[in-house]
């Protein structure tokens, strides 16, 4: 199956305008993310999806691919889906432009779990919930079903711990689509539950498709949302530190 993986990166952000472009030790930040994404075996052509020539003028600076979208998506899973319409494919990664210290490997995971479930409409990924993360709504949770299929995602602690039992998980928001999902996506019903829990993943569910997760067994890199999400990654990313700029072809994060 043909993957295509997209990172939709637009300009505007409440918290952290132009953040696709911040600088981390004198490389903006999608280009981190463009060469984690790259090392992934499982894609076959990767892009940027943005509403800003800025961005596509710097991605394109550095030798990567970039495409202009629509100003007016409400989600960069609708920006992914602008590019699936114009780009045929079997399967699109949604990976998130904030993500500098994205694993490649879960791109994979997630390309070969949704190409081996036919059942599965769209898949995502999970890991083990630290205790201290459990009660902060900034971290979304998940149960499952037995099959690997969520059940529900939700802000708040779940599931309820009235008795002993499995660790919680958190979703990762990394997402793989199949095609004709995400041309059908401006045709979902409204949704009362995404609208409550401001979490788009919940309209996928109460349209009834299925959602696959996917534990990953490392856990999730930072993202960057705020002013002082950046000055930690800087600091994580700074030469010389473990997690520092590495060689070429490192898996470390570089």
């Amino acid at each position: 199956m043909r993957a295509l993986c997209v990172i939709p990166a637009r300009y505007a952000s409440t918290r952290l305008p132009g953040k696709p472009l911040a600088d981390i030790h004198g490389q903006p930040m999608i280009r981190r993310v463009y060469e984690r994404a790259a090392k992934a075996g499982r894609i076959a052509d990767l892009l940027v999806a943005t509403d800003d020539a800025r961005i596509r003028d710097a991605v394109l600076a550095f030798g990567g691919k970039a495409r202009l979208t629509s100003p007016d998506h409400p989600s960069g899973t609708h920006r992914v889906a602008e590019v699936a319409a114009a780009l045929p494919a079997d399967i699109y990664v949604n990976v998130q432009g904030d993500e500098p210290c994205l694993d490649p490997a879960d791109i994979d995971r997630l390309v070969d779990a949704l190409a081996a479930h036919p059942d599965w409409s769209l898949a995502s990924l999970c890991h083990v919930c630290a205790p201290e993360a459990l009660a902060n709504p900034h971290v979304v949770k998940v149960v499952c079903a037995h099959d690997g299929r969520a059940l529900y995602f939700s802000r708040a602690p779940i599931p309820y711990p009235r008795e002993p039992g499995p660790a919680p998980l958190r979703h990762i928001g990394l997402y793989a689509y199949r095609r004709e999902v995400l041309l059908h996506l401006d045709a979902l019903p409204p949704s009362p539950l995404a609208r409550t829990e401001s979490l788009e993943q919940l309209q996928f569910l109460q349209a009834g498709l299925a959602i696959g997760m996917v534990r990953t067994g490392t856990p999730p890199g930072p993202s960057v949302d705020t002013p002082e999400d950046l000055e930690a990654v800087r600091t994580l990313l700074a030469p010389g530190t473990e997690n520092g700029p590495a060689p070429t072809g490192s898996g470390a994060c570089a």
